[in-house]
């Protein structure tokens, strides 16, 4: 599992370390770690690190610091190497002086070092550490623009990104590869930010720290949580999920519905709604009842709303009121927005809601919270929030909901977002664009009923769902890509299923855990 730590909490960590350290031990294991990565990049690229050109961007402050050092090491190994000081007045002195004492040449003239920017094998993004706020500053901005010619390594974090929550304010320096220290940061795994750090790789410099506020899960995890039959399994054991989807204008969401909910580990699938007829012809091993889910026998679990339309009320009333845990998506939603939290009260069985930003938006003018939340100002709260504004902000959008709903929320998008009232957020590193398609929600909604119904927890059942519904979409969409229908992401489900468990499965030889993935 990737952990992933507040600054605030990386920077207790660090100054306890520090303490019981000589003076500068950390950041010379950190630029160790980052040399080291800088050097196995050239090597590929180039063959060897000797008369490879690299170009330090040091800003202010120990990000600066760290680059500065790791350019010395690799011009003790024979890279030509340029630091180009973006804060003369404020640089690193000690990396500065390893960087001249190495032979390292420097330049404070932004045009010799743009020049140098564009025709370096490597360029080491020191600019902004994980204290930096908004976008970069004016001195910096050229570089984000201008063409290049070789991989940029982010130190620690992409400068202009926000390390605690991934938003972006400005003009980024998109990186290939971003090295980071002790723990990810948050705004490593959450979009927009995830989407300028290319590679993370994680450099151990010895941190202790507390549990991560956000996580994601790889492999290994995932496998673990998947349900799987016993000798003694029935069909009734493993869970029976009911869907209540699908309408006269959306008979389709019905069938992507069921079809992800068949794949997700339940022993039975249970529909009600107006397209059974359809859903039997296509899948003839679900159970159909007419009316809604008041009369639809026992299940585990309910997944209402896909394509839901009018009867998408009553569905949801009659859902909620059962005493299993139930996964609103889509029409549900919709409806839920407009009965507020209060439909919700009281309910002690688990509730999971899978809006994306525009129905998120929808569910917090519902919950009388605007643009600027509880901390907004009085004009903020009053103004309904902006699905851009929350597409921006995913990770505070889906803590916002599971606050305002005291449920479960996974936050659909181009990262998936996972909340919980109280526990870790979870993010989801598999997706991709090809999944921005008609009906791929409704078969992650079935998916995760089916994981509920086998008696996974509401987090859980939504984490294990995003990563094995963005593994099918790739696995669909293949490389370098190509278009995918959601049926096609729900008939993949079994093989990444099975990809999933056999990347964790031991290695025979060293009794070791698989690749962790993801």
């Amino acid at each position: 599992m990737r952990h992933a730590h507040r600054v605030e909490v990386v920077r207790a960590a660090e100054a306890e370390l520090m303490a019981r350290l000589p003076e500068g031990t950390l950041m010379r294991r950190a630029a160790t770690g980052l040399a080291v990565t800088c050097a196995r990049l050239l090597t590929r690229r180039r063959g060897r690190v000797y008369g490879s050109r690299v170009v330090v961007l040091a800003g202010s402050g120990d990000n600066g610091g760290d680059a500065l050092y790791a350019g010395a090491e690799l011009a003790r190994r024979g890279a030509r190497v340029t630091a180009v000081l973006l804060a003369p007045g404020r640089v690193h002195g000690g990396g500065l002086a390893a960087l001249r004492a190495a032979h390292g040449r420097v330049v404070v003239e932004q045009e010799a070092g743009l020049a140098d920017f564009s025709c370096a094998d490597l360029v080491l993004d020191g600019i902004v550490g994980i204290g930096g706020r908004g976008g970069l500053r004016p001195e910096a901005e050229p570089y984000a623009r201008a063409a290049r010619t070789g991989v940029v390594v982010a130190v620690d974090l992409p400068s202009g990104v926000d390390a605690d929550t991934g938003e972006v304010a400005g003009a980024v320096l998109r990186a290939d590869v971003t090295v980071c220290f002790g723990t990810y940061k948050p705004g490593l795994l959450i979009d927009p930010g995830a989407s300028y750090a290319g590679a993370v790789q994680l450099v151990d410099i010895g941190l202790e720290l507390p549990p991560a506020g956000v996580t994601a899960l790889q492999h290994a995890d995932v496998a673990a949580l998947l349900p799987v039959p016993g000798a003694e399994s029935d069909k009734y054991r493993r869970g029976v999920v009911g869907v209540a989807a699908g309408s006269a204008r959306y008979p389709g969401a019905a069938l992507l519905a069921v079809a992800g909910a068949l794949r997700g580990g339940a022993g039975a699938v249970r529909y009600v709604g107006t397209a059974a007829e359809e859903v039997v012809r296509r899948f003839p091993e679900t159970l159909v009842t007419e009316g809604g889910p008041a009369g639809a026998g026992r299940v585990q679990a309910w997944v209402v709303g896909p394509g839901g339309g009018e009867g998408a009320g009553r569905a949801l009333a009659e859902a909620l009121a059962a005493d299993v845990p139930v996964l609103v998506d889509a029409d549900g939603l919709t409806e839920l927005a407009r009965l507020g939290p209060g439909a919700l009260a009281g309910r002690t069985a688990p509730t999971l809601l899978t809006p994306h930003t525009g129905e998120a938006a929808r569910l917090l003018a519902g919950a009388g919270a605007g643009a600027g939340g509880a901390g907004g100002t009085r004009s903020e709260q009053s103004r309904p929030p902006a699905a851009e504004e929350l597409a921006a902000a995913r990770l505070a959008t889906a803590r916002r909901l599971a606050s305002a709903y005291r449920a479960t929320v996974l936050l659909k998008g181009s990262t998936t977002v996972v909340a919980d009232p109280s526990g870790p957020v979870r993010v989801n590193p598999t997706g991709t664009a090809w999944l921005a398609t008609a009906g791929s929600g409704d078969v992650l909604a079935g998916l995760a009923g089916s994981l509920l119904a086998a008696g996974l927890s509401a987090p859980d059942a939504a984490a294990v769902a995003a990563c094995l519904h963005g593994l099918a979409a790739r696995h669909t969409a293949g490389v370098p890509g190509a278009p995918v229908t959601a049926s096609e992401v729900a008939a993949a489900l079994p093989a990444v299923w099975n990809d999933v468990r056999a990347a964790a499965a031991p290695d025979p030889r060293s009794g070791r855990p698989g690749g962790t993935g993801a």
